[in-house]
């Protein structure tokens, strides 16, 4: 899921520079945060043996920026930075270890999927006497992968058609009686399934393990009023924007994106919204080692780079600490501030990790019937 989301942040990006809105100096900035590395290349890029290679979602875009986490890894453990912007699918992964031919030393990447690897004895321990674990939130902070930022799928609405009372709760955005119009939601489940148990009635603690069939048949119930299941934040963006959906699920950062830019015609809100995030993982034997991949995790925490990226993009930062840097009026956009987090239902990730693949073939299919 956080690959889709990854890039959608990229295209949010270039989109703030063509308008003006940042500056180019600040694009660079937040593109290179964003792929956690001071230099993003192509696959083919040899890497050399004093660098440090971080697997993440890159591209054409991204080459030769520049991360703001550079100089702080360089001083800490005297070695440089790239990117390997291919993509770490799990078939990627998969394969490096079937060959013993580990070519990436950190990995940013869904938390079920280093839940997974770790299970099978495919990587490293997150080293906390390293990573500080006071610099993440509790509940990211697993054995084999540790969070990196968060982001959110919330309730985004037509505040001019729904002047008089607007929609907050999954309730709502089933209440078609109440609450007329077209509805859109995210293509591949995350999220969806919650809100359509909680709008079936099933109180927020008793979520998991989800009831799968029970999900999907209040979402076939409600299939008349959605006018799109959407697979990019673009999509979303224009189903509101050019008033196809009165209302829809969406990422947190097209949300807030689409508050400013319409002067607040289209608003959301985190109430009941789902929390995600991003975490890193270490393979065994890495090229670098796991002492040098556990440092720049270390390096990653700084809550002032979080803070950054969160000016850019809007992704939450991980590290309690870098809502200091949030500026006071601009905290209703963070997902991971601590008053929003507690609005939210978290994924769990444990249950994503054993029960995903089978899911999804299953929401698809009713997606799609």
């Amino acid at each position: 899921m956080s690959d889709h989301f990854k890039m959608d942040g990229l295209e949010i990006l270039a989109m703030r520079a063509a308008k003006g809105e940042i500056r180019r100096r600040d694009f660079v900035k937040g593109a290179a945060l964003l792929m956690a590395t001071p230099l993003a290349l192509r696959a083919t890029t040899a890497f050399a043996a004093d660098n440090l290679v971080v697997a993440n979602w890159g591209g054409d875009a991204l080459t030769a920026y520049k991360d703001a986490f550079a100089d702080v890894f360089n001083k800490t453990a005297g070695m440089g930075l790239t990117i390997d912007g291919s993509g770490p699918t799990e078939g990627a992964i998969k394969a490096q270890i079937a060959s013993g031919k580990v070519i990436w030393d950190v990995i940013d990447t869904d938390p079920n999927i280093g839940i997974d690897f770790g299970r099978k004895g495919n990587l490293e321990a997150i080293d906390y006497s390293v990573v500080d674990r006071s610099k993440v939130h509790s509940h990211t902070a697993h054995e084999f992968a540790v969070g990196n930022f968060f982001y959110s799928f919330v309730l985004a609405y037509d505040s001019e058609k729904y002047a008089e009372r607007p929609p907050v709760t999954p309730a709502d955005f089933w209440n078609v009686s109440e609450f007329p119009g077209k509805r859109t939601m995210y293509k591949w489940m995350n999220g969806m399934v919650e809100a359509a148990l909680l709008a079936d009635g099933v109180p927020k603690d008793k979520l998991y393990p989800l009831d799968i069939d029970r999900a999907l048949s209040k979402i076939e119930e409600l299939k008349p009023h959605i006018i799109s299941f959407w697979g990019s934040g673009a999509d979303s963006q224009q189903a509101l924007l050019e008033g196809e959906a009165s209302m829809g699920y969406v990422w947190s950062t097209r949300a807030g994106l689409m508050e400013r830019d319409t002067d607040g015609k289209i608003k959301s809100s985190f109430d009941s919204g789902f929390l995600a995030y991003d975490a890193w993982m270490v393979l065994k034997q890495n090229p670098a080692g796991k002492q040098a991949a556990m440092q720049f995790i270390a390096a990653a925490q700084d809550p002032e780079a979080q803070a950054i990226l969160f000016k850019l993009l809007g992704n939450g930062p991980i590290n309690p600490e870098a809502e200091k840097f949030i500026p006071a009026d601009q905290q209703k956009f963070n997902p991971g501030s601590a008053e929003n987090v507690a609005k939210q239902v978290l994924l769990d990730a444990e249950w994503y990790t054993d029960n995903y693949s089978a899911s999804l073939e299953k929401f698809l299919a009713m997606v799609s019937g």
